[in-house]
């Protein structure tokens, strides 16, 4: 009965032992406090690859069999340079019976003009009528008349045969090709595109309240499906913004042999100046609920959730922008398997992000 007594006691004095120890650490963790530094912006963009100045080559002349077509698409062609030429056959005959027209009137203008100053002289002394000499100045005055008028359609025709020559408006790249052999021309039919310069923009699309804060000749980077970069300037930016999808317009040069093409639809960015951002490590972020949180600890190591707000990320930290002080002490690593009011054994760690 006495030992049974003792057991009882000895029992009762190691429970109160046990109900008076501190508590015990959950894990042990490393520090993270907040850091701040100035970080590039950057607007992400879509759009679509252009001509920077598409001029379109047409014919000029009717009625004329094309004869020959003498690039494709995809050459690079220079100003005046030959694209193609229609039959110019009759054309020149043409210009060539219109040249003797020509002379026939200068002579006959030559022999008007010999009788009117033929019949002025007369004139004063009476020896001719003066109706047949006012008929003699009109023949002259007729006679000059249709001269000009013959000149005028020759002048037209040596334009047709001229035109029967197709040339290249500017420096550029052909880009398309509707010329064929053999068809018979028509005034304004289209028969090349020309990318002048070899020119191409990015048409970037902009969501509306990125819009105001990119300035001309601002840097843009467009990304390539090969995974490289091509730099580019903004140029303008659209005055409307597009009431469907609250869009813009941002058109960036691009230099010349970028391997990109017209038709293209790429992603891009636009770089911002720096600002300065308050960063904690990526690791030290928890998923929750759809929430982002941060495991605070106070001065007695004990957790506490903090519900934060995140901006951009680089290189292994993210930015917050709600719901930390730039002294806080938060769990690096581990974050996920604490709770709220647990205690943690704090060990060395990072200092900042």
């Amino acid at each position: 009965m006495a030992a049974s007594a003792a057991a009882l006691i000895s029992g009762c004095s190691g429970s109160g032992a046990e109900a008076n120890a501190p508590p015990r650490a959950v894990m042990a963790v490393e520090l993270a406090t907040p850091a701040t530094a100035v970080w590039p912006e950057s607007i992400e963009a879509s759009g679509g690859i252009a001509a920077w100045h598409e001029a379109i080559v047409g014919a000029e002349v009717s009625g004329v069999r094309l004869d020959q077509v003498l690039v494709e698409v995809g050459d690079v062609v220079a100003k005046g340079q030959l694209l193609a030429r229609y039959n110019e056959d009759n054309l020149k005959a043409e210009l060539t019976r219109l040249d003797a027209n020509v002379a026939e009137a200068e002579a006959n203008l030559a022999k008007a003009q010999s009788d009117a100053s033929r019949a002025d002289r007369l004139e004063e002394s009476g020896a001719m009528a003066k109706q047949l000499i006012e008929s003699y100045r009109t023949q002259a005055a007729v006679a000059r008349a249709q001269l000009a008028s013959i000149k005028a359609l020759r002048n037209a025709q040596s334009l047709k045969l001229r035109n029967a020559r197709v040339v290249a408006p500017d420096d550029g790249v052909i880009s398309s090709r509707t010329a064929t052999v053999g068809s018979v021309g028509a005034p304004g039919a289209e028969l090349f595109r020309l990318v002048r310069g070899g020119r191409l923009e990015w048409r970037a699309e902009v969501p509306s309240d990125a819009m105001e804060r990119l300035q001309l000749n601002q840097a843009a980077e467009v990304r390539k499906r090969d995974g490289t970069s091509v730099a580019g300037k903004l140029r303008k930016l659209a005055p409307t913004i597009d009431a469907r999808t609250q869009s813009g317009i941002a058109y960036v040069d691009l230099p010349v042999k970028t391997g990109l093409s017209a038709g293209m639809y790429v992603s891009g960015r636009f770089s911002l100046p720096g600002r300065e951002a308050l960063l904690v490590p990526e690791s030290a972020v928890v998923l929750r609920d759809g929430n982002r949180y941060l495991m605070r600890i106070d001065a007695q190591n004990h957790v506490h959730q903090v519900k934060v707000i995140v901006g951009r990320r680089h290189e292994g930290a993210i930015e917050i922008l709600q719901g930390v002080k730039p002294g806080d002490r938060f769990v690096n690593s581990g974050a996920d398997f604490l709770g709220d009011g647990d205690l943690v054994d704090v060990r060395a760690g990072p200092s900042s992000s």
